[in-house]
């Protein structure tokens, strides 16, 4: 019976009469209003909470870009995301033989609760041109940021002062809920006027963060974790997340991870983007809160800066910009020869001294004046402590 089947299939895919009409030629020329209505279409559907409606707009019999719509309303409805705005651009790129083509359309969203302003980038979104109408096949990629919450299916995980979201491939989103609830009030115990409102954002990939921050590929090859503007506007109401590189954080264990994870909540708890204190003290300060309870020797806190003032000598500066490059060699000692600046301020002047000058010099106050006030000290004498400090730790 098999054969005969087989052979009944042939003749009739051989019979010309029987072959099915070859497809409508694909639509050659870009209609920037029809791309407009689809692009309004995808914004109403999210508004709505239309899964079904945003799928629809995926070019015919494409199953994977009518899923991939109906998770970005998925994605908003889980986030709880307000004021969600799409607006046509411009057209991206040419047409190609499919009748694929690209714009830049200009989206801004707010997460509720957690956002204090909304955030608003240009993405590019991926269309096809097809009779009569522009389908939607994704968003993402090209030259501009791609929000995850936009590119990918999201598992989302959410507190009151804490919410999480990563593609929904990450192994273990659970851990990272935890991290983000513990950091909380670790931050509190130092900062105790932050509310929380952490917002953490796990791609599946290292490309994935350097596509959501809009960065070269591999700038933060060697980085756990960064605090970031969403859109990369610096201002009061601009959302900061903290944003994870999976290759790198996966690799920490608990208490690593934890330090991590507090270190970049200090950042977002104390405005950290937008603070005008020297780098030394804006780092200093958040590894002194992250590290402030944890029960580890100093010779494994600051085991980099030790080896390499064995091997050079102490510092003739507080770490800068140089040291702070995230290309630098020695990038963890310059972290954690901060954060034994800011320790021996505490020890010298007590906790609510160093977040005094922490605040001073974050709203733009003179650094050896503020000093001055909250120590004693002057930068030359601060700095001369330091090194005395770093030279005994490297005996």
């Amino acid at each position: 019976m098999l054969v005969v089947a087989a052979v009944a299939l042939t003749r009739v895919l051989d019979d010309a009469q029987h072959v099915a009409p070859r497809p409508s030629p694909a639509v050659s020329v870009v209609e920037p209003g029809l791309a407009t209505v689809a692009v309004q279409s995808l914004q109403t559907a999210i508004r709505d909470g239309d899964s079904a409606g945003a799928a629809a707009l995926a070019p015919v019999g494409d199953e994977r870009s009518a899923a991939r719509l109906s998770a970005i309303v998925d994605n908003a409805r889980e986030l709880d995301l307000r004021s969600v705005s799409l607006r046509y651009v411009d057209q991206a790129s040419g047409i190609d033989v499919d009748g694929r083509w690209s714009a830049a359309v200009d989206v801004s969203w707010q997460i509720h609760g957690f956002d204090p302003g909304p955030s608003r980038t240009e993405v590019t979104v991926h269309l096809r041109s097809e009779e009569g109408r522009v389908a939607v096949e994704y968003v993402g990629g090209g030259s501009r940021r791609s929000p995850l919450w936009l590119t990918d299916r999201l598992e989302v995980r959410r507190t009151s002062t804490t919410l999480v979201m990563a593609a929904a491939s990450v192994d273990d989103v659970e851990r990272y809920a935890r991290l983000a609830e513990r950091a909380v009030p670790t931050v509190r115990a130092v900062v105790p006027t932050w509310p929380g409102g952490l917002v953490v954002e796990v791609p599946r990939t290292e490309a994935g963060l350097d596509r959501m921050l809009d960065a070269s590929v591999g700038t933060y090859s060697s980085i756990a974790a960064v605090t970031a503007s969403v859109d990369g506007e610096l201002s009061a109401t601009s959302p900061v997340h903290v944003f994870v590189n999976p290759s790198q954080f996966d690799r920490l264990r608990e208490q690593g991870a934890q330090v991590v994870m507090s270190h970049e909540a200090t950042h977002a708890a104390t405005g950290a983007e937008t603070s005008r204190a020297p780098l030394w003290l804006i780092e200093g300060f958040a590894d002194y809160v992250a590290l402030r309870d944890v029960d580890l020797p100093i010779t494994t806190t600051a085991a980099q800066a030790i080896e390499q003032v064995r091997a050079d000598g102490p510092p003739a500066q507080l770490p800068g910009t140089a040291e702070f490059d995230i290309t630098t060699a020695h990038l963890g000692a310059a972290y954690e020869s901060a954060w034994i600046a800011c320790a021996l301020l505490a020890e010298r002047g007590g906790e609510t001294a160093l977040v005094a000058l922490y605040d001073a010099t974050a709203a733009g106050a003179d650094l050896d004046t503020a000093l001055e006030q909250s120590f004693g000290l002057s930068i030359a004498q601060l700095t001369g402590l330091w090194q005395e400090r770093l030279a005994d730790l490297a005996l």
